[in-house]
């Protein structure tokens, strides 16, 4: 019997001919057939000095007129005879098929031509069209191809995946249907949607077809686990999830269809599309990202519809979509009792079509009424562990006053020099990143080199100079992680800054952006000598991006000199009142060790705005793995803060209102957001 290895990252599946089933990904190096190879290589922003710079709508449409290259307006790309074709293409460049294939992404200059499936950077269209490409251009500028060996995975497991209503067992098909919430769609869904499954991972297999043609480029694995009261699914792509995009259900779309659903998963698109007949397409990565390489596939649609899940984090994550895709053509089935997934509302017998009728537009003017907030103010009421955020794992302590990590929030880091906030602000971040939240981080102060080594050992959590055999392994779950780095190092202009964190929201879908610290960033503002000024100028404008782009900035800013006897306090913040007064949360790294002997340290929570608890709790460095995480048999005690003169009174016992929140349940982002929850008795353990 084979089985499928599981583990909190993404894994990739071998099925070799004699039927046994290994994971290449976080084995030892003993166990992998063949040498190690460098597979995935994360992309790491521009820095200013490379010449990348931004470009507008505006300044591609002026390219465009000057070379006299024809071009129609679109929803989020423009579109323009490929440069890119061949010769046998090039006689078909009149047709309606092939002209005008070529997109460009409004707002990264991006393009990708339909035909040829080259793409690149505007730079790339740019050298192109003006023949700096050495007169080759077929082939120099095509989309990454798969590897052959992760073609030869594709299809072992393709061919060893039966279709599901195939099954030579009854009891064993009805299990699986049971399992996976399918007992109500048919059979010709099924077939339709070519999902198969692989009996020996019980696993459903969903495949990718290459566009325009049926040439199979990868796959997505989706396999249920029965755990206590729920089931959990975990999902595993071929290939890796940062070069999977699938737009499943893509090869059944009609070039004349005009109108498509978008769902977060490919069984809930399955149960749309049987419902209501309408197209409808599943996102590769979920609610986690909307990758911009797939907005061409979706010019053609006058109306798109977002039904991704029914919590507050789909929602969320609807809204920002409808960003990209233009929110003018956009509409969002608010998530409910009565709007649930479109798989579960299928199994409740629920009419479909009634509740796309009742989506709403994603687009209104800029004043609003009560009544139109009124559903969404009942959706926080309701949800109310969902609104607090992404609880952190490491530092449950943290959740206690926190709450947690929200979007749209700007938190102000400081702490004496040498305290050790870089590195404690690392493992903060961390910590929500193995969570699924997409980071950016901006180290202004040390080297990219050197802040990803003290994270890749906070996340094997030990030293691995002394088990450098096992790098590899822990490199590649590193590697997995939503994890970014801007390349700027010392002092930049923060109108610079702002531009890369815009682009790295469009591109990445970034939730937390890190910036370490706000000192290096001063010098290049040109408002006036004061520097104080110019320290209130990049705060309110992060402030103002973390608002607009619904994204959380962690901002780092170093105090004013203190006496080491005494505790800092909200005021000790460099420069004037607004950095704190512009923050939803203000912690401050305490250092006691200069007074009361080495590693006393502990972090206070000075300033609390989502519901005003603020307190204090120890910190224990850990030298061999550079972590600040309390150990589980810590006994120290909480405090809460009455006021800020420093006076504080013992937290109540347990048990009563203010007891230590627990470690994290939320969903890990390689956890599929499937909330149909079969019954788990029914399922095999």
């Amino acid at each position: 019997m084979g089985v499928l290895l599981r583990s909190g990252y993404p894994l990739r599946i071998l099925l070799s001919l004699r039927g046994e089933w290994m994971g290449r990904r976080g084995l030892p190096r003993s166990l992998v057939p063949g040498p190690p190879r460098r597979r995935y290589r994360k992309e790491a922003l521009p820095a200013s000095e490379v010449p990348m710079l931004p470009v507008t709508t505006t300044e591609i449409r002026q390219y465009l007129r000057t070379h006299g290259i024809p071009f129609q307006d679109g929803h989020s790309c423009l579109r323009a005879p490929s440069p890119f074709l061949g010769a046998s293409q090039l006689k078909d460049q009149t047709a309606k098929t092939t002209s005008f294939s070529l997109f460009i992404d409004k707002t990264t200059g991006r393009f990708l031509c339909m035909t040829s499936l080259a793409e690149g950077s505007w730079e790339d269209f740019q050298a192109s069209v003006e023949g700096r490409r050495d007169g080759d251009r077929e082939g120099i500028l095509l989309g990454e191809a798969p590897e052959a060996e992760d073609i030869e995975e594709i299809r072992r497991i393709w061919d060893r995946a039966v279709p599901l209503w195939e099954l030579p067992e009854l009891e064993e098909a009805q299990l699986t249907r049971v399992m996976f919430g399918l007992t109500k769609v048919t059979d010709d869904t099924l077939r339709r949607f070519s999902v198969r499954y692989l009996r020996p991972a019980r696993s459903l297999v969903f495949p990718w077809f290459s566009p325009g043609s049926l040439g199979l480029r990868g796959l997505k694995l989706l396999q249920a686990e029965s755990q206590a009261d729920r089931v959990r699914y975990v999902e595993t792509t071929i290939p890796r999830p940062g070069a999977y995009h699938n737009l499943f259900g893509l090869s059944l779309i009609s070039h004349r269809d005009t109108e498509v659903v978008l769902t977060g998963s490919e069984l809930d698109s399955l149960a749309l599309n049987q419902s209501t007949g309408l197209p409808t397409l599943a996102l590769p990565r979920g609610t986690s990202c909307l990758p911009p390489a797939l907005l061409p596939y979706l010019e053609q649609f006058r109306r798109i519809v977002l039904w991704l899940g029914d919590d507050l984090r789909s929602w969320e994550a609807a809204k920002l979509f409808a960003r990209k895709l233009n929110p003018k053509r956009c509409s969002l089935v608010r998530p409910g009792d009565q709007h649930p997934c479109p798989l579960e509302a299928l199994n409740r017998g629920l009419n479909l079509s009634r509740i796309l009728r009742s989506t709403l537009p994603a687009w209104h003017k800029s004043i609003v009424s009560f009544r139109q907030l009124r559903e969404e103010v009942l959706g926080e009421l309701s949800n109310v562990e969902q609104v607090a955020g992404v609880r952190w794992s490491r530092f449950p302590d943290l959740n206690r006053f926190l709450k947690g990590h929200r979007k749209g929030e700007l938190t102000v880091f400081t702490g004496p020099t040498g305290s050790g906030k870089t590195t404690f602000i690392s493992e903060y971040a961390l910590d929500l990143c193995t969570q699924g939240v997409n980071t950016l981080w901006g180290s202004f102060e040390i080297s990219n080199v050197r802040l990803a080594r003290i994270m890749l050992t906070q996340f094997a959590v030990g030293r691995l100079e002394d088990q450098l055999d096992r790098y590899d392994e822990w490199a590649d779950r590193f590697e997995d992680l939503p994890l970014y780095f801007m390349t700027f190092h010392g002092q930049q202009s923060i109108r610079t800054v702002i531009d890369t964190m815009r682009h790295a929201v469009y591109v990445y879908d970034i939730c937390h952006v890190v910036i370490d610290n706000l000192q290096f960033m001063m010098g290049h503002e040109q408002l006036s000598t004061d520097r104080i000024a110019a320290q209130d100028y990049i705060v309110g404008a992060f402030r103002k991006f973390a608002t607009e782009s619904s994204c959380h900035v962690t901002l780092v800013i170093h105090p004013r000199k203190e006496d080491d006897d005494k505790e800092l306090q909200t005021a000790s913040i460099f420069g004037s009142a607004k950095a704190s007064q512009e923050a939803d949360n203000v912690l401050i790294l305490q250092d006691r060790k200069l007074v009361t002997g080495p590693g006393k340290r502990y972090l206070q929570v000075a300033k609390n705005r989502f519901d005003g608890d603020v307190g204090v709790f120890p910190l224990e460095f850990n030298k061999s793995s550079l972590t600040f995480s309390i150990p589980p048999k810590s006994k120290a005690r909480l405090k809460k803060i009455k006021d800020d003169n420093g006076l504080v009174a013992k937290k109540p016992s347990s048990g009563k209102k203010g007891a230590a929140v627990p470690q994290n349940s939320e969903t890990s982002s390689n956890e599929a957001p499937y909330p149909y929850q079969p019954d788990p008795s029914k399922l095999p353990r």
